[in-house]
């Protein structure tokens, strides 16, 4: 089965809020981009879609910054036995986390004692299902393929005028973009 310009598009589209959904804390989104089923494994992080999101929200809160940086995408798209159509999908990926002196999870994130980055890089590899709610995340296999930690500089960014920086609630620029997936 070969997938058309419109599926990955579609397909594209949810990667990409996922990013979005992580680094701007715009967990609500996550039940437009995974199957009601639909299960995830990344490391220790592991189970059905909302214990991730679950997971999630305590290893990247108390971030005070990400940003998911996603690279090339491969498609393999085939029809599942009942008919369904599938794709799967490998995109890579690059994680940079800044994290705080006292980060509560040190299984996750050592505690340093000092504002340092945490810059994991890996790949995605999911299936994706086309249901009636249209292409969404049926399982998720997050990949490490290497990780090291920064010593950071300059993190502080509160002496920039307003409105310069990212927000992680709907004053961010961003919410346009992401509407469809936050109602």
């Amino acid at each position: 089965m070969a997938g058309t310009l419109e599926d990955r598009a579609a397909i594209q589209d949810v990667i990409t809020a996922y990013a979005h959904a992580i680094d701007r804390r715009r967990w609500g989104m996550m039940e437009h981009l995974f199957h009601d089923d639909a299960q995830f494994q990344f490391g220790d992080v592991i189970g059905d879609w909302r214990g991730f999101v679950e997971q999630a929200r305590a290893i990247i809160d108390p971030c005070l910054i990400t940003q998911h940086q996603l690279g090339q995408v491969m498609f393999g798209f085939a029809e599942g036995p009942d008919g369904a159509a599938i794709c799967h999908t490998e995109t890579y990926m690059t994680a940079m986390h800044t994290i705080p002196a006292a980060y509560p999870i040190p299984d996750v994130f050592p505690d340093k004692g000092k504002i340092y980055s945490a810059v994991i890089a890996g790949r995605y590899v999911d299936r994706f299902e086309k249901r009636a709610v249209g292409w969404r995340i049926a399982q998720r296999t997050g990949l490490y393929d290497w990780r090291e930690f920064r010593e950071l500089e300059g993190v502080d960014m509160s002496g920039l005028p307003e409105g310069s920086c990212g927000y992680h609630d709907e004053r961010d620029p961003s919410t346009p973009a992401a509407a469809r997936y936050l109602g």
